[in-house]
C-alpha cells in the first residue's frame, strides 16, 4: 500500500450494484445447510493443515479458564533458545510460571546457571533476552547481533529481576511485510522472525503467507473455477495489496501448488505462534469478491471500489447481503482447515479510498464483526490506524470491546486525541518508519517516548498497546530494539541514556568510539520529529533521473529530515571501534548501513552541482561531476554487497526457489523484481506514481538498475551539450520492464563477490572528506 494519508483517494464513478443472475445449478445447496462439525472434519480431510479441535470456538472467557489451570510446554521456548544461542541455551533454565501474572518474567541466577520465569514461551524469551541486554550486555538485533562476545559462562544476575508488560497487546508486522520483506521466504526465515519478535516481546503476530489459500478454496463454492481464481489471485510479491481490496491479478497467475505450499509455511507459522503463546493473528474476512459475483450469485449486492494508484481494485460484497455470511462462514471454515483457530483477526473495510456506495457503512461493519463471532465467538477485530479509517460508522457498528486499532500515525502528526478521534475505543500506539523496503536510517523515536508515556497516563486512556508496523522488517535495528522495548519498561526512557546503552551491547563491549557514533545517529536520523513525516528521506541514486530529482519514490520526504554531517561523523567514529569488536554481524551491518546512509546523502549534494553545471553548458564540469556520481554508485554497490542483508541476488534466488519449472521460475522472478522497480502495468506504476515505491540499496540492484538508468540519463544530457540540441526522451517504464523481465541470465551473478566492509566503509570516509 502507498501508505501516505496525504494521497487523495481516486475513484472510478459512483458505486454500481452488479445486476443479479440465477445460481449455477450446481450450487443448490447453501453452507448454511451444511452441520458445521461434517463441513469442517471434510475440509481437514480436503486440505493440508490439522483437523479442528471443536465445531465452534469456545466463549474466550472459558477458554481462558482453562488454559490458567494448564502448565504450558515449554519445549517451543527451549527449542527458539537452542536456534538464537547455541552455546548458551544449555545454561538457562526456562520454568513455565502461569501463577508469575499476565505477561511476566522473573530473571535470576548465578554465574553459568541463570533461570527465567515467565508466564508463556514467548514471555520467557523476553526475559532472555533482557537479560542478554542488561546483564550479559550483547545484542541479538534485526539485523546482526553480538553474542560472539558471551563469555564460556554467562555471568550471575546481581539480583532477581521482574518484569511485566505495561501493555497487554504487543503487535507485529504491518499488511504490507511480507510483499516488502520477502514474499518468497522459508519457514526457517520465517520462524527466525518469530524467535526475534517473542525475544522482544511481541506477543500478537500478523500471518499473510499462504492467506490467499482460503480464499481460492472459498470460491469455487459460488461459481468460479480453478482457473479463474488462480488468475484473480496475484503472485506473492503483490498480495498484501489484494488483500487490503486495492488490486488483483498482477504478477500471476499463481500456481495451486504454490499457493498449497505457502499455506502449509503459514499454517507452520501458526503453529509456531501458539506453541509460544503468542497469537496468530489471521486475516479476516470482510467481503472481497471476484469479478462478476453478483450474477453468479442471486441476492449478492457487491459495490465497485473503484482505483487504487492505478489498478482497478476488486469489488466489495455488501456484508448485509445475505450472501455475505454465507460467503463468511465457508471463508472461515477452509481458513480453519488449514491455519487452526485464532482470538485475533486482520480487516481493513474500505482502506486507502474505497467505495461505500449504497452501504450501511454502520450495519456492514456490524455484519463482519457477526460473521467473525459466528466463526470465532469473542474474537478479537484489529483494524489498521490510516487515513481516515476507521470509519466513524464502522465503529458506531461494532462492538469495540472487541476491536483493536492499529494507529499507524502514532508518530506523523502532531495534536493527536485518539480517545476523541474514536471515541474511546482501544488502540495501540503504532509507527510505520519503514516504507517499502527503503534502506535508509532513521525514525521518529523521541515521539515514541514521548506520547507513549503521556497517551497512557491520560485519564480517559484507550491506549491498550503497541504496535511495530514498518512496510518492511530487517532495517533500523536500533528503531525496533527501542519501540518493543516501550512495552517493557516500568518508567519513562531517557533517550539518550537507551542510545548509550544500545552503543554498549551493541558489539558487546562498551566502546567510546561506538558510544560517540550511536550518539551521533541518536541526534541525527533518529531524532527526527513529527508534523509530517514518520520516515527519512530515501535516496537520490535510486531516483528515476532528473537534475531536479528530490525523492526517489513519489511519496517520500522531499529533503534532508536531519543535519547529514550527523551520519558522516557516527561513520568516522565507527570505524575507530576497537578492532577487538569489530567480529560481529552488529558492527558489519551498522559500519556498512552507516557508510551507505553517508554515501547517499552524498546524492544530495551532488546532483545539484551537476544541474548547474548542465546550467551553465560547462561540459568539463558536467563530465567531472557526471563521473563522481558513477564512482559513488559503483562504490555503493560494492559496499552494499559486502552485507548479505543487502544483496539483491538472495531476493531473485528465492523467488526462482518456488517454481517447480523455467516458467514458473520466470514468473515468479518477475513478481520479485517488478515489486522493486516498476511495481504494476505501465498505467499503475506510472498514473499511480508506484514506480520506485520499494527503492532500495542493494548489491547488484544498483548495478543492474539504478546506475545503467543514470547513466542514460547523463549520456543524453552530453549529448544535448555537444550538439546543442534537447536531451533526447527516455522511456524510463521500457528501461525498468525491460530490467524487471530479466530472469537468471542476469541474476545468477546480482549478488557478486563479498568485498571487505571495512576496507569499502573506510573508502567511502575518504571520499566524503576529500568531497568537503
Amino acid at each position: 500500500m502507498t501508505n501516505h494519508p496525504e494521497r487523495p483517494a481516486a475513484g472510478r464513478g459512483g458505486p454500481r450494484p452488479h445486476a443479479r443472475a440465477p445460481r449455477p445449478a450446481s450450487r443448490t445447496r447453501t453452507l448454511a445447510a451444511v452441520p458445521a462439525a461434517l463441513l469442517a472434519l471434510a475440509l481437514a480431510a480436503a486440505l493440508p493443515g490439522p483437523a479442528p479441535a471443536r465445531a465452534a470456538s469456545a466463549p474466550a472467557s472459558h477458554r481462558a479458564g482453562a488454559e490458567a489451570a494448564r502448565a504450558f510446554d515449554a519445549g517451543p521456548a527451549r527449542a527458539a533458545l537452542r536456534r538464537l544461542l547455541p552455546r548458551h541455551a544449555a545454561q538457562f533454565t526456562l520454568v513455565p510460571d502461569r501463577a508469575a501474572g499476565p505477561d511476566t518474567f522473573t530473571v535470576s541466577g548465578r554465574t553459568g546457571a541463570i533461570t527465567v520465569r515467565g508466564s508463556t514461551g514467548a514471555t520467557l524469551l523476553t526475559g532472555v533476552g533482557w537479560y542478554l541486554q542488561h546483564v550479559a550486555g550483547v545484542d541479538i538485533g534485526w539485523p546482526g547481533e553480538s553474542t560472539g562476545m558471551l563469555p564460556a559462562r554467562l555471568p550471575a544476575v546481581p539480583a532477581p529481576v521482574t518484569r511485566s508488560a505495561q501493555v497487554p497487546h504487543r503487535y507485529a508486522l504491518n499488511d504490507t511485510d511480507d510483499g516488502y520483506s520477502g514474499p518468497y521466504r522459508t519457514f526457517a526465515q520465517h520462524q527466525r522472525q518469530i524467535d526475534l519478535l517473542a525475544l522482544h516481546g511481541v506477543n500478537e503476530v500478523f500471518v499473510q503467507v499462504g492467506a490467499e489459500y482460503p480464499y481460492h478454496r472459498t470460491f469455487q463454492h459460488f461459481g468460479y473455477t480453478a482457473a479463474e481464481l488462480r488468475a484473480w489471485i496475484p503472485g506473492p510479491a503483490h498480495q498484501s495489496w489484494w488483500l487490503l481490496q486495492n488490486l488483483s491479478g498482477f504478477g500471476g497467475p499463481v500456481a495451486e501448488r504454490l499457493m498449497r505450499e505457502r499455506a502449509a509455511v503459514g499454517r507452520k507459522i501458526a503453529e509456531q505462534l501458539r506453541g509460544l503463546g503468542m497469537t496468530p493473528v489471521l486475516p479476516g474476512y470482510y467481503g472481497t469478491v471476484p469479478p462478476g459475483f453478483a450474477a453468479r450469485n442471486p441476492g449478492a449486492a457487491t459495490v465497485p471500489q473503484g482505483d487504487w494508484a492505478g489498478f482497478e481494485r476488486p469489488d466489495w460484497l455488501d456484508p448485509s447481503s445475505p450472501v455475505f455470511a454465507e460467503v463468511a462462514a465457508r471463508y472461515y471454515a477452509e481458513q480453519r482447515a488449514v491455519f487452526g483457530d485464532s482470538t485475533m483477526y486482520r480487516m481493513s473495510p474500505l482502506h486507502e479510498g474505497g467505495t461505500a456506495g449504497p452501504v450501511d457503512v454502520r450495519a456492514a461493519s456490524g455484519a463482519v464483526q457477526a460473521a467473525l463471532h459466528a466463526a470465532h465467538p469473542g474474537a478479537l477485530w484489529a483494524v489498521l490506524g490510516w487515513q481516515d479509517s476507521p470509519r466513524q460508522e464502522l465503529l458506531a457498528g461494532t462492538d469495540t470491546s472487541k476491536l483493536l486499532i492499529l494507529d499507524g500515525l502514532s508518530d506523523r502528526y502532531n495534536r493527536l486525541d485518539r480517545e476523541a478521534r474514536w471515541g474511546g475505543a482501544p488502540y495501540a500506539l503504532g509507527t510505520i518508519y519503514n516504507f517499502g523496503g527503503h534502506t535508509t536510517i532513521g525514525a521518529n523515536t523521541s515521539v515514541w517516548l514521548d506520547r507513549f508515556g503521556a497517551w497512557r497516563a491520560k485519564e480517559d486512556s484507550a491506549l491498550r498497546g503497541t504496535a511495530y508496523l514498518p512496510e518492511a522488517t530487517g532495517t533500523n535495528p536500533a528503531a525496533f530494539d527501542l519501540f518493543t522495548d516501550l512495552a517493557w519498561e516500568p518508567g519513562p526512557i531517557d533517550h539518550r541514556a537507551w542510545f548509550a546503552a544500545f552503543a554498549a551491547r551493541r558489539y558487546g563491549r562498551p566502546d567510546k568510539e561506538a558510544a560517540a557514533a550511536w550518539e551521533e545517529l541518536r541526534k541525527g536520523p533518529y531524532s527526527t520529529s513529527s508534523g509530517l513525516w514518520s520516515e527519512s528521506q530515501d535516496s537520490l541514486f535510486t531516483a528515476r533521473p532528473s537534475l531536479t530529482a528530490a525523492a526517489a519514490a513519489h511519496w517520500s520526504p522531499k529533503s534532508m529530515r536531519y543535519p547529514a554531517d550527523s551520519v558522516r561523523r557516527a561513520l568516522d567514529h565507527l570505524l575507530r571501534v576497537d578492532p577487538r569488536l569489530r567480529g560481529s554481524s552488529a558492527y558489519r551491518f551498522d559500519l556498512v548501513d552507516t557508510a551507505r546512509q553517508a554515501l547517499a546523502n552524498h546524492s544530495r549534494v551532488l546532483l545539484p552541482r551537476i544541474r548547474a553545471a548542465y546550467t551553465a553548458r560547462d561540459l568539463a564540469a558536467f563530465r567531472e561531476l557526471t563521473a563522481a556520481w558513477q564512482d559513488a554508485e559503483r562504490r555503493l554497490d560494492a559496499l552494499a554487497g559486502s552485507d548479505p542483508n543487502l544483496r539483491l541476488g538472495t531476493w531473485l534466488a528465492a523467488a526462482r526457489s518456488w517454481g517447480a519449472d523455467r516458467a514458473e521460475q520466470d514468473r515468479y522472478e518477475y513478481d520479485a523484481r517488478s515489486i522493486l522497480s516498476v511495481w504494476g502495468r505501465h498505467s499503475t506504476s506510472e498514473g499511480g506514481f508506484l514506480h520506485d515505491y520499494a527503492n532500495r540499496e542493494w548489491g547488484g540492484l544498483v548495478r543492474e538498475l539504478y546506475a545503467p538508468r543514470w547513466a542514460a540519463y547523463f549520456a543524453s544530457l552530453e549529448e544535448a551539450l555537444v550538439g546543442g540540441t534537447a536531451p533526447r526522451a527516455i522511456d524510463w517504464h521500457a528501461f525498468e520492464e525491460e530490467w524487471a523481465r530479466r530472469t537468471t541470465r542476469h541474476s545468477s551473478g546480482a549478488q557478486g563477490p563479498a568485498g571487505d566492509p571495512y576496507a569499502l566503509a573506510s573508502g567511502v570516509a575518504r571520499l566524503l572528506a576529500a568531497a568537503g
